[in-house]
């Protein structure tokens, strides 16, 4: 980030970043792209480079085709590649519970070996008043690449069956894993499904504030 920032400003910017992972990499949540996201707002206010929003969203495009939503991070529905994003008004007030067996998978290696399902969806029919329809969401949501990933970690697939067992809302493979996130009722039913879990992994509960 800090040298497209420079190539692109023809600006000397000094500045040395130190990162402190705490989101498991090549877990399929975006860690490294919303560092990437990080980096360029902070070097853009640091050094007063005064670049405009759009702009920015060319830049993260270039870094990765998720790095632009974390710009803002405010839920929307990606098109194209992901990187073209239309903000959705909607609020999460269920639980969510984040399991990562700490298995690393390669995003690259996934998009080689997905088959992708040319089905339109049309996401904003699961919300309604800015609320998730779930009976409707785990209908017609899906991830493309559950099939290849389950077929070499059928422990992964055993997470989500442990979490649909358990009473999930949803459950789905983030992105192409090998993290798996789960919406529950209650925050005792994502907690259940917490003490069946092995201890290595890494389990964290999202609950809204």
């Amino acid at each position: 980030a800090k040298k497209l920032l420079e190539n692109f400003t023809k600006k000397n910017l000094p500045a040395k970043i130190e990162l402190i992972k705490r989101i498991p990499s090549q877990a399929g949540l975006g860690g490294g792209s919303s560092d990437a996201a990080a980096a360029l707002i902070s070097l853009n206010e640091m050094f007063t480079l005064g670049i405009k929003y759009e702009t920015l969203l060319n830049l993260a495009l270039e870094l990765g085709s998720d790095v632009p939503f974390f710009l803002k991070s405010k839920p929307s529905i990606g098109s194209s590649r992901g990187e073209i994003l239309e903000p959705v008004n909607l609020l999460i007030e269920n639980p969510i519970l984040i399991i990562n067996p700490g298995i690393n998978i390669s995003t690259r290696n996934a998009f080689a070996q997905i088959v992708p399902q040319n089905k339109p969806t049309n996401f904003k029919s699961i919300i309604h008043d800015g609320r998730l329809n779930y009976s409707l969401a785990s209908e017609i949501l899906k991830n493309d690449f559950e099939n290849t990933v389950f077929s070499v970690y059928p422990e992964i697939e055993y997470i989500k069956k442990t979490c649909l067992d358990a009473g999930a809302l949803i459950s789905f493979l983030s992105g192409s894993g090998s993290t798996v996130f789960a919406f529950f009722e209650d925050e005792k039913d994502a907690q259940r499904v917490q003490n069946l879990l092995p201890s290595k992994y890494f389990v964290h509960i999202s609950l809204q504030d």
